[in-house]
């Protein structure tokens, strides 16, 4: 209730602020995973995972929803449009970035990719979410509350995947060992006021101690 939630939503550009101004460089890319999340419920998996205007996901998804035509359908037509999507594949070379995609679907147990967004539990809708962030190719990652509706493994391997990566790391959590395995430093709302602590968990416990 300090206002975390409403600091990331001022970054974004979602919330305004009382008064000061965020800036970024120009040619950041910034995935934002929000608490609260509304999607149409007439959109598919898919649309939602694969929404963004990236080259190489747009490309992978045009090349899953061939895959599954074929699988549904096996005509001449469809064949050719699979052809199609595996020629723009090898021509910008997104293979690497295709088995991003299904790591990130499968360790999140997502596999119905045409089920609606309409039907899906506030967990599954949650991990959809997550999973679109992750698969999104970005410099600057903002998670709120990453690990809600996760289980043991999950968030295990969210960690190792989150260490893998080449990006800066924002993020809202009250699961301190999440925070300890992927943060190096704390920062602490208390009273309208900032506090940075550049350390873990427990070293930000000491000298919370020590400041207060």
């Amino acid at each position: 209730g300090t206002g975390k939630s409403t600091l990331l939503n001022i970054i974004m550009g979602h919330d305004l602020p009382d008064s000061g101004t965020v800036t970024t460089r120009n040619d950041i890319r910034i995935s934002y995973l929000p608490q609260s999340l509304v999607f149409n419920p007439e959109l598919s998996i898919i649309d939602v995972v694969l929404a963004s205007d990236n080259l190489y996901v747009k490309t992978i998804k045009e090349y899953e929803l061939a895959i599954e035509q074929v699988d549904i359908e096996p005509s001449v037509l469809n064949q050719q449009r699979l052809s199609l999507a595996t020629s723009q594949m090898d021509a910008i070379d997104a293979w690497d970035y295709d088995v991003r995609v299904k790591e990130v679907l499968t360790r999140l147990h997502i596999d119905n990719l045409n089920q609606k967004m309409g039907t899906l539990s506030g967990g599954q809708i949650r991990k959809v979410a997550l999973a679109r962030v992750l698969i999104d190719d970005t410099n600057f990652l903002i998670l709120d509350e990453p690990t809600n509706h996760l289980d043991i493994d999950m968030i295990e391997w969210l960690e190792e995947f989150i260490q893998k990566q080449k990006l800066a790391l924002l993020l809202v959590t009250h699961d301190r060992y999440f925070l300890d395995n992927v943060c190096d430093e704390i920062y602490e709302i208390d009273k309208c006021r900032l506090f940075q602590y550049n350390g873990g968990y427990e070293y930000f416990i000491e000298k919370k101690a020590e400041r207060e």
